[in-house]
């Protein structure tokens, strides 16, 4: 979605500002969705079901895409779609955790299957795109969403398939200052984020780049989180969730700076996508276990469902709508901000995460 649906809005003539509202719909839908899923699968335990409900229903409202292509139709679509969407993924990462058991930190080894698909959606994309039409762009969606719910269908059951009958109060877990803390910081890196998944591709486009070359330049970003997930296990128990964690939001600070001011130079983007590794890659694998060690009695669900919807839709949604607004500003001004919103989050983790509970090594908990 995120390198040719801003593309594919341009191609139909919106503004950045209109543009950025449309790519903040899916976020604003975090909000909601996520929590609601996330205490109905909590009551009934019945995660998989609600995974599958959702691919479904996910599908069958981006059907609509193909009726009209108006502002406040797309609008109406895509909240739809999302809700459903967001609605899955605190279930799918719960389902996960429960296949792990007993070894948690080898989810990312899971994970960088995303990121394998992920590629060659980007670099396939992109030929295709530029050589057929972005017009097609809606039946590619409604095809992979297609194959997603075909193959949810031959997940089996996972140990996380039981009612939780004995559980502590969401609540409680959340006023605790870490958890705050994680959450502020979360909030901030994907505010930063949005100006780089709504804005980079037509950012490159207007510097000149076909789209073969767009798809390239985001494919790097994500074989490198591929490499980073293939080791992150071993970084989590080497150095700890809370060094990675501030780490990873110091290297976002300096990529977004690098996107803004240097993007004249092709091997200064190159450079700066590779960082995709750990601005996504790392704080992503370690706020997963950062939720499992945090979030107990059954919160977990609830935990990952209130992430989603704090920092990607509170942060991934004002971060779309600001960076549409103020684009006529240019895009150094827009990725220099989002440089410093990382480098602040940075500041919060490291006077916010001194819980041991982030100190320890995945194996000890």
């Amino acid at each position: 979605m995120y390198p040719y649906w801003p593309l594919y809005l341009q191609h139909l003539g919106f503004t950045p500002e209109r543009i950025g509202l449309l790519l903040a719909v899916p976020m604003i839908t975090k909000l909601i969705a996520p929590n609601l899923w996330a205490w109905l699968g909590d009551v009934t335990g019945r995660r998989l079901a609600i995974l599958r409900l959702g691919s479904f229903l996910g599908l069958l409202c981006f059907l609509g895409i193909t009726i009209n292509q108006s502002f406040y139709w797309l609008a109406v679509v895509i909240g739809g779609y999302s809700f459903f969407w967001n609605a899955i993924l605190p279930q799918f990462e719960v389902i996960t955790l429960g296949f792990l058991q007993d070894k948690p930190e080898r989810y990312s080894l899971v994970r960088v299957w995303g990121s394998i698909g992920f590629i060659f959606a980007v670099i396939g994309g992109g030929y295709y795109f530029e050589h057929l039409s972005i017009d097609l762009f809606p039946w590619v969606g409604i095809s992979l969403l297609a194959c997603i719910f075909m193959s949810s269908l031959v997940i089996p059951p996972s140990s996380v398939e039981v009612r939780e009958h004995k559980r502590e109060s969401l609540w409680q877990v959340v006023r605790q200052p870490t958890v705050i803390a994680f959450l502020i910081a979360g909030t901030l890196l994907q505010m930063a984020h949005g100006a780089y998944y709504s804005f980079f591709s037509i950012y490159l486009e207007e510097m000149g780049f076909s789209r073969t070359a767009i798809g390239f330049l985001w494919s790097i970003g994500v074989v490198a989180e591929v490499f980073i997930f293939m080791v992150m296990h071993t970084l989590l128990l080497k150095f700890g969730v809370r060094l990675v964690l501030i780490v990873s939001l110091l290297l976002a600070a300096l990529r977004w700076y690098m996107i803004g001011n240097g993007s004249e130079w092709l091997w200064v983007l190159i450079l700066a996508q590779c960082l995709h590794a750990f601005t996504f890659g790392t704080f992503h694998a370690a706020s997963i276990e950062s939720i499992r060690r945090l979030f107990k009695g059954g919160t977990q669900a609830g935990g990952q469902a209130l992430y989603g919807a704090i920092s990607f839709g509170i942060g991934g949604a004002s971060g779309s709508y600001l960076a549409g607004h103020f684009w006529q500003e240019g895009a150094t001004q827009i990725f220099n901000v989002a440089s410093g919103l990382c480098l602040l989050a940075a500041v919060i983790a490291w006077y916010g995460f001194r819980d041991p509970r982030l100190h320890r090594s995945v194996s000890g908990v």
